[in-house]
């Protein structure tokens, strides 16, 4: 993991790299967050890094973003005459603007970042944005947090800190992949991957659970 981290791209005209303060909050132009878990992660961020259409929601809320990307085609002339100094602009078509932001971030040394607003609005935009988790782990650990929960992508065994009762789904891009669980009600060790909505609606049994498996794409996501 650590040598993937390294991984760098050019879809940022600025020199880089910045040094990002941290936390690090990405903002998409999904859903602006209302839920306190969401909002709290907005308020304590020390780096906003705003994909640029949602940077009218974030000065409406009363934040200025410290970094943009994007293609800047949402982005109003008067408000990159504004930001210029802080504008990544890339034209690139074959990623979207998420994408961008978070390449950005570990093109800066970012090892973490927590993804805001990248839900709602247009379903097919929600669905892709949450699919890219799984390739974002080759960057950076990332987490992506809604009104309703949060998706953690992972591709190796790992342990979730839960609480008896917590809402667990779970998400499995690669159909082969066996995942063996501990402290879930509901067993997976028997369930093949060959659509996304099996393993899903599970639920903790206590203050911890697992997940086992040698490699793959898995998207875990804790409701509030």
């Amino acid at each position: 993991m650590a040598e993937n981290k390294k991984k760098r791209c050019n879809m940022c005209t600025q020199q880089l790299p910045i040094k990002l303060s941290t936390p690090v909050v990405i903002l998409a132009d999904g859903d602006f967050p209302h839920h306190a878990a969401s909002l709290e992660i907005l308020r304590r961020a020390a780096t906003i890094v705003c994909c640029d259409g949602a940077v009218e929601k974030l000065i409406r809320y009363g934040r200025r973003p410290d970094h943009i990307v994007g293609d800047m085609d949402t982005l109003s002339p008067a408000l990159q005459q504004e930001f210029a100094t802080i504008l990544h602009p890339s034209a690139d078509q074959e990623t979207n603007d998420l994408t961008k932001a978070v390449h950005f971030c570990a093109n800066c040394g970012c090892e973490a970042v927590h993804i805001l607003g990248a839900t709602g609005g247009r379903e097919d935009h929600s669905i892709a944005n949450i699919a890219l988790l799984t390739d974002y782990t080759a960057l950076l650990r990332v987490e992506m947090i809604t009104d309703n929960g949060v998706f953690m992508p992972v591709t190796e065994s790992t342990s979730f800190k839960s609480y008896p009762g917590e809402k667990i789904s779970i998400f499995c891009l690669t159909p082969t992949t066996q995942i063996i669980t501990e402290g879930l009600k509901y067993p997976t060790d028997k369930v093949i991957f060959d659509s996304w909505w099996k393993g899903t609606l599970n639920e903790s049994t206590g203050n911890t659970f697992r997940l086992n498996f040698n490699a793959g794409k898995v998207i875990v996501y804790k409701a509030f």
